[in-house]
């Protein structure tokens, strides 16, 4: 299985949502979240909570089978990008098992 965690733009994260659920990802989860990063957005100010430059994006995480994640990132991509710069970051990682809290059983095995 794999994971994919996206950092989006919260203006473009509508459409990612829909096309990845238009397209079979059923199951995410979505945080909001403050970057810092090499791009500076228009108006970034100091952030009252957190005290660092203020760049708003949405943290979505999704796992799901190894031969699904190209897919995914590929429709984060379409969905995700703008013509202006800062519009996020993907990253992969394994996830060796997961585990239903109801019941116990791996879902390794399972469709998620």
């Amino acid at each position: 299985m794999k994971e994919i965690k996206a950092f989006v733009k919260p203006n473009r994260i509508r459409r990612v949502i829909e096309a990845l659920t238009d397209n079979g990802f059923k199951s995410m989860t979505l945080s909001q979240a403050e970057g810092t990063g090499a791009f500076k957005a228009k108006g970034a100010k100091p952030s009252l909570d957190f005290h660092v430059t203020n760049s708003p994006v949405v943290k979505l995480e999704l796992v799901c089978q190894n031969e699904e994640a190209q897919s995914a990132i590929d429709i984060i991509l379409k969905n995700g990008k703008t013509p202006d710069p800062g519009d996020g970051i993907i990253y992969l990682s394994e996830i060796e098992d997961a585990f239903q809290i109801k019941t116990g059983k791996s879902l390794k095995r399972y469709d998620l």
